[in-house]
């Protein structure tokens, strides 16, 4: 075992003990001493933004924040840091307690990994404490006790907190060294599929809450129904509760445009039923901090408009549908009522991932291998219009009919089309991990999918756009099908057009920056359908006419009267422009 090393403004370095594999410390200090700031996740919030968590948290100078500990698990530049302080000493002074060093050494623990970024804010820090009133060197001596070098994740701490914030760093898996990344895993069950780092760093904070603590971060809300966020959701679902939901797509709430898509949450241990729920508020001192007082006093009306109360059913890892209540009770209905679409004759899927697209996909007229090799291949810009217009591209078939790859020495014209770009075909994920299927697509490729008639489906829309395929095309990984042996096809493109299943895409999937849906086979298997055998005649024709026109008025007419949806259930949907 070996060790890391803590750095103090007065020596240098302070050594604590880490049981870790000299590859993981090696990792650790990469990302430590890495001079690019962006690769170490750091977006910077504004002081609006924090000043709103803070207070959703309660941590105010009218408390008595003496006795009182808050962890910031990544303070980068001191966003959350500086203004923890500033309260602090606040409260100090409003409880006429002196400046001593003694009175808050233990009132604040904050953590950075990247080493100049954490020796830059604790200068900031002595700073701004000399600026306050103390001297000098307690200034230093707070510094030290308060500020660690390190990652926070593997860093061993020996006391739970009342409050833990901040604005967790958000790195991609495959931006983290195979050791340390394998090291987190070891740690961290929420670490699943492809979460980011932030999901560890919420289960950590979670679990260092004492029993009346509060967690409060600002940090992407991707994890509340994406499938990597499952394991995590789990853990809330059980052992905490969502309090505070502020959804911020769209505002300024950092000092620089990011693309991301981030919430304030705000959890805590004790038990609770509803959770209050904000949408994009303006971010200004005036409107959040009203917003604040509202959540505080339990008072929507306070801040009309802006904040409600809402149960969310947190059940396991099931999505959380965080919609008004008499959605949810209209969603709710349906799932109970009616089967799911996989259940009533239909299948859901996705087109065809190849792993080298330049290589596997071409003009089909151009693709020089055997006839029987390539496929005509549908593209979302081949449905733009809303029907089928080919742009003539193929895509090469290394499989026989029953899964099982083809022997080259069968096909000369596909093994010299092949072998002529092996150097990248083989150098993907998939070929490395299996070097005598090196010609292998990433997903498998069934021919008889592509003269199965269909409907086609792209992934992000505002609305849902739903073109029907009368059999000749293979779909693309950017393309979503849905076949059927049961339903009329034209029918069932009425149903997926409508408002009901808007409905339903809106509730479980992540909303994209614009307003935009994701259209994923998770999200659409979902759907609730009725049984196309138990539909009269007379509504059977009125779905397929609509289905063929594609009109939404006359969908929405028809698919509300298959569902049976009552006169306020109608309006319900027609309301919120849908």
């Amino acid at each position: 075992m070996i060790q890391t090393h803590q750095l103090s403004l007065f020596d240098g370095a302070n050594d604590s003990a880490l049981p870790l594999s000299d590859e993981v410390v090696s990792a650790i200090n990469a990302l430590a001493d890495n001079r690019k700031e962006k690769s170490h996740g750091s977006i910077y919030t504004r002081s609006e933004v924090v000043q709103f968590i803070l207070d959703l948290l309660d941590y105010k100078p009218s408390e008595p924040l003496r006795s009182k500990r808050i962890l910031e698990p990544s303070f980068g530049g001191g966003d959350f840091l500086l203004p923890i302080i500033d309260r602090l000493i606040d409260s100090l002074q409003l409880d006429g307690q002196g400046l001593s060093y003694e009175s808050i050494a233990n009132c604040i623990f904050g953590i950075e990994l990247h080493k100049e970024t954490f020796i830059k804010t604790s200068r900031k820090v002595v700073g701004y404490l000399v600026e306050r009133g103390f001297d000098e060197r307690t200034a230093c001596l707070l510094a030290d006790a308060w500020l660690k070098q390190g990652d926070f994740l593997l860093e061993p701490l020996e006391s739970n907190f009342d409050f833990i914030t901040g604005n967790p760093p958000y790195v991609r898996q495959e931006l983290i060294p195979g050791p340390l990344l394998s090291e987190y895993k070891l740690r961290y069950t929420t670490l699943f599929d492809r979460a980011d780092l932030y999901i560890p760093f919420i289960e950590r904070s979670l679990n260092l809450l004492l029993s009346t603590g509060s967690l409060g971060f600002i940090c992407s809300d991707r994890w509340m129904k994406n499938r990597y966020g499952g394991l995590l959701r789990s853990l809330v679902s059980r052992e905490f509760h969502l309090a505070v939901y502020v959804d911020m797509v769209g505002t300024n709430a950092f000092t620089e445009e990011v693309t991301a898509y981030p919430a304030i949450t705000v959890f805590n241990r004790t038990s609770g039923e509803k959770t209050s729920i904000v949408h994009r508020p303006p971010i200004s001192s005036s409107s959040l901090s009203e917003i604040a007082t509202a959540i505080a006093t339990n008072n929507p009306g306070s801040a009309p408009g802006l904040f409600r109360k809402a149960s969310i059913q947190q059940c396991g890892t099931e999505p959380w549908i965080l919609e008004a209540s008499d959605r949810i009770a209209l969603l709710r209905r349906l799932e109970k009522d009616y089967p799911s679409i996989e259940d009533v004759g239909c299948r859901v899927g996705i087109g065809v991932a190849t792993g080298a697209d330049r290589h596997f996909i071409a003009p089909y007229e151009s693709l020089a291998v055997e006839p029987d090799r390539k496929l005509p291949l549908a593209t979302t810009k081949d449905i733009s219009s809303g029907q089928v217009k080919w742009r003539g591209l193929g895509v090469i078939n290394p499989f026989e009919e029953d899964g099982r790859l083809v022997d080259l020495e069968q096909y000369p014209l596909l093994k010299s089309y092949l072998e002529a770009r092996k150097n990248d075909i083989a150098g993907r994920h998939c070929a490395k991990k299996s070097p005598d299927r090196w010609y292998r697509t990433i997903d498998r490729i069934w021919p008889d999918l592509a003269k199965e008639p269909k409907l086609l489906i792209p992934d992000i829309k505002g609305e849902a756009h739903i073109v029907y395929e009368r059999g000749e095309l293979y779909p693309h990984h950017n393309l979503y099908y849905v076949t059927s042996t049961e339903w009329n096809l034209h029918a069932l493109q009425a149903v997926l057009l409508s408002s009901i299943t808007k409905l339903f895409i809106a509730a479980y999937s992540t909303q994209m920056r614009g307003g935009y849906l994701r259209f994923q086979a998770q999200y659409l298997r979902r759907l609730r359908l009725p049984d196309w055998r138990s539909t009269d005649d007379e509504l059977r024709n009125k779905l397929t006419e609509a289905g063929f026109t594609r009109e939404l008025a006359d969908c929405n007419d028809a698919v509300f009267e298959l569902y049976r949806l009552s006169h306020e259930e109608r309006a319900l949907l027609d309301a919120t422009g849908d």
